[in-house]
């Protein structure tokens, strides 16, 4: 059964780029555009892992994963950053919640796939 990634941005382009990118390597990709319905998403589906944006409305990428991680249910899931962001002291932030990887975009689709790749397998 193919593994299901989380793909949360607010550019329908990142997500289309993203899930191109991953559909190659036979994941299932759901999508969202914000951090409220990620984690809706996450909440109603079995997700292996979640590529997120950290600047979004209603709820950003680094909002999202602590409260991903702050669940028994849902702490054990991956969690990428993809962003424009680039700030050491925001990626620290990032990994003390528990975000697993810092991407900046642009990014390579065949790096992001081999990351994927590497986390949660094929």
């Amino acid at each position: 059964m193919p593994k299901n990634v989380l793909v949360v941005d607010d550019a329908m382009t990142i997500r289309n780029l993203a899930k191109f990118a991953l559909t190659k390597g036979g994941y299932n990709i759901l999508e969202a555009e914000d951090g409220v319905k990620g984690l809706e998403m996450v909440g109603k589906n079995q997700v292996d892992l979640v590529i997120t944006d950290l600047n979004m409305p209603n709820m950003n990428g680094l909002e999202m994963a602590k409260s991903i991680k702050g669940n028994a249910a849902t702490k054990a899931i991956p969690i990428f950053m993809l962003t424009t962001e680039a700030s050491q002291e925001l990626a620290l932030q990032g990994k003390e919640i528990g975000v697993m990887a810092w991407i900046v975009k642009p990014f390579v689709p065949e790096k992001l796939l081999a990351a994927v790749q590497k986390v949660i397998g094929s």
